[in-house]
């Protein structure tokens, strides 16, 4: 866990709560486990901690085991949990500035591969101003590892065949579309970043 996080923990009210609120404007403290939330998410299935036991942990103060979770990972952002709360508490924001958060705060990552796609996906978007799929697999593949794994068990055979069965279809592209607008792109990427203010 960072030292940032280490400093904050053990002062009765939860750290984690309290920035999760600044970042996403959200007021999770309305949450009253009605459990909706979880009820409607399509992708609880594969959770280790169901969302709303996500905001009881954030309001017990149980930061790391929230920033350590599979769930923040594996939520789609599809906003089904929003529209099903009665306190209008959108659980989608809440998601999202907890990833954010777990990145920034170097504790072990519970869906790590899912990161490193992320990152992988919007590093060709800042680049290009669009996903060229090619080289976004690429760094993916190489930041990920397990190379000589996926080799052994077939999987980069497969995912190769995959490739190619795309690429005849026309889905996937050797080189990179040109695409006007790149700086405007790369505005809003300094913009969220708060550079561009």
């Amino acid at each position: 866990m960072s030292r940032e996080i280490l400093s904050q923990t053990g002062k009765g009210v939860s750290w984690l709560a309290n920035l999760v609120i600044q970042e996403s404007g959200e007021e999770i403290n309305r949450c009253y486990q009605c459990q909706k939330c979880s009820a409607g998410c399509p992708t609880s299935f594969a959770m280790d901690i169901l969302p709303h036991q996500i905001i009881r942990m954030l309001q017990f103060g149980l930061d790391e085991r929230v920033l350590t979770s599979k769930t923040i990972w594996l939520c789609a952002s599809c906003e089904t949990c929003t529209t099903r709360c009665p306190n209008e508490i959108d659980l989608a924001k809440v998601m999202d500035a907890l990833r954010q958060i777990a990145e920034r705060s170097g504790v072990n990552l519970g869906e790590k591969d899912i990161s490193l796609f992320n990152s992988a996906f919007l590093a060709s978007i800042k680049k290009r101003g669009r996903v060229h799929e090619l080289e976004m697999i690429r760094k993916y593949t190489l930041k990920r590892g397990h190379f000589l794994e996926k080799f052994k068990s077939g999987e980069l055979i497969r995912d190769v065949r995959l490739g190619w069965e795309m690429f005849k279809r026309g889905k996937l592209r050797l080189l990179p579309q040109k695409m006007r607008g790149k700086s405007e792109v790369r505005g809003l990427f300094k913009r969220a970043k708060g550079e561009g203010r």
